[in-house]
């Protein structure tokens, strides 16, 4: 994958250099396509998947206008988090150009929700843009997490290093059904949440091809050190820039998030979209 400059107003668009030259699909809400366990856009046959921690990066750091070669389906996941991006754009360094920066305006507060997962996400218009989210995941590993994001958050050291997690319940489904290919023990916070044997830790030691994995006293795989104690949470925050760039801008509006997750952020990101058409 290659992030390339791009004009003015072109937005951030991406190209399956290995579809051809015209293969090419904007980050924008009408175009997801699934939601499942990551954002994937697409248009026609042309489609990229995992893109939310690279637009995560991108918000972040105010990229506005970008070209995104990649050669297959799937942005690379890297260490989990958004800090290589993060690391790159800024050893590269960003130009400034001359059109004024998108800033969306809200016509009026947009509420989606989801009344099986509880879940909701209201987006009211303000001067001074912020988020305030909340995860739930009913687990006595997690607790109750709580994120916060405004102009004066440095995104780059609070919340780019914030990795992606997963239950270890869930990794042996995930591996068999071949959706973790790239995982490896360095990117994915591994919550123990329910007792399990020796026998399956020596599993899953095998499936990653390490030795040793224990779960620590807190009720974490040990593959890795927590970079926040509030590590998940955050990443849930991470996960939601990214998805709410697909309304294509910086929103001037506080933002309150109840157990988000991708399928009601780019809902909201759609509702956005429809309300300033």
């Amino acid at each position: 994958m290659v992030l390339k400059p791009a004009d003015e107003n072109t937005g951030i668009v991406f190209h399956r250099t290995d579809l051809g030259n015209d293969a090419m699909v904007k980050a924008l809400a009408e175009y997801v396509g699934s939601t499942a366990r990551s954002t994937t856009i697409a248009n026609g046959e042309v489609s990229v998947s995992t893109i939310e921690h690279l637009m995560s990066a991108l918000s972040g750091l105010g990229v506005d206008n970008a070209i995104i070669d990649i050669d297959n389906v799937e942005v690379p996941i890297l260490d989990g988090s958004a800090r290589y991006y993060v690391e790159a754009l800024q050893k590269s360094g960003l130009a400034t150009q001359a059109a004024d920066k998108i800033f969306i305006e809200l016509p009026h507060e947009i509420e989606v929700a989801d009344e099986n997962s509880g879940s909701f996400i209201r987006v009211t218009p303000c001067e001074e843009p912020s988020i305030d989210l909340t995860v739930d995941f009913g687990s006595k590993v997690l607790g109750v997490q709580k994120a916060h994001w405004d102009l004066s958050t440095d995104y780059s050291k609070e919340l780019a290093p914030c990795r992606t997690f997963v239950f270890f319940h869930e990794i042996e489904y995930l591996f068999n059904n071949n959706l973790v290919k790239g995982g490896d023990v360095d990117n994915a916070i591994v919550i123990v949440e329910h007792p399990v044997s020796r026998e399956q830790v020596e599993r899953l030691s095998h499936l990653f091809n390490v030795p040793s994995l224990a779960i620590d006293d807190k009720g974490y795989l040990n593959n890795l050190k927590l970079h926040f104690p509030d590590e998940c949470g955050r990443h849930k925050l991470l996960d939601m820039i990214g998805d709410l760039y697909l309304s294509g801008g910086l929103l001037n509006a506080r933002i309150e998030a109840f157990k988000p997750g991708h399928s009601i952020n780019t809902r909201m990101a759609k509702a956005i979209r429809e309300a300033i058409k």
